[in-house]
């Protein structure tokens, strides 16, 4: 494994992750910059405060989608048969989307790309992840404390599906979503987290 090589696909995985798809199909549906209302994040969670439920659905898609198209590619075409890049393609999609360099290195929080690239590069990792997302959010109504809750679980169960060389990555996701959401945790804290599907 060159370091030619893992650049290559970290640096794939990081443009992808980098398209700004909550931007894009807000502006394209004429209700101009999602970053200036709501939390000013370009995901999923915050589109869904426009009202449009199925901008955000097709931004939460999408997302993922970016996600899955890192890990498929460095798979099955970039480098096929080096696990170890697979999972740093996975990285880099994460990062790409949180610090896009067109948005002044200004993204969205990571979820929904990084439950893609777990889908992608370890399906039962990926399913499991999603399932524990859903459940707490249904339960608790805070798309926050589902992701918080998800992705803390999901390196222990990277390394037991995927081996050792998942756990690196995982943990530095993990970590970076958590890093993304200090002022969620604090309002959990505080008890002002807002509700799913609430605009304030």
């Amino acid at each position: 494994m060159s370091a030619a090589m893992a650049g290559a696909c970290f640096l794939l995985g990081y443009f992808l992750g980098a398209i700004p798809f909550g931007l894009l199909l807000t502006r394209l549906a004429g209700l101009g910059d999602i970053r200036a209302i709501g939390s000013g994040n370009i995901g999923a969670t915050n589109v869904l405060r426009t009202g449009r439920r199925g901008l955000a659905a097709a931004t939460l898609l999408l997302d993922a989608a970016k996600g899955v198209a890192a890990v498929l590619l460095v798979r099955f075409w970039l480098a096929p048969g080096l696990p170890a890049l697979l999972w740093l393609a996975a990285l880099g999609a994460v990062i790409g989307h949180v610090f896009p360099l067109w948005l002044g290195f200004r993204g969205g929080k990571g979820v929904a790309t990084a439950l893609g690239v777990l889908l992608a590069a370890c399906w039962p990792v990926g399913v499991l992840v999603c399932v524990i997302w859903l459940l707490a959010a249904v339960i608790g109504r805070r798309s926050s404390l589902a992701a918080l809750i998800a992705f803390a679980a999901s390196p222990l169960l990277a390394f037991g599906f995927a081996g050792a060389d998942a756990l690196a990555p995982t943990l530095a996701i993990a970590a970076l979503i958590f890093w993304r959401h200090t002022a969620n945790i604090a309002r959990l804290l505080a008890g002002t987290e807002p509700r799913i599907g609430t605009k304030s």
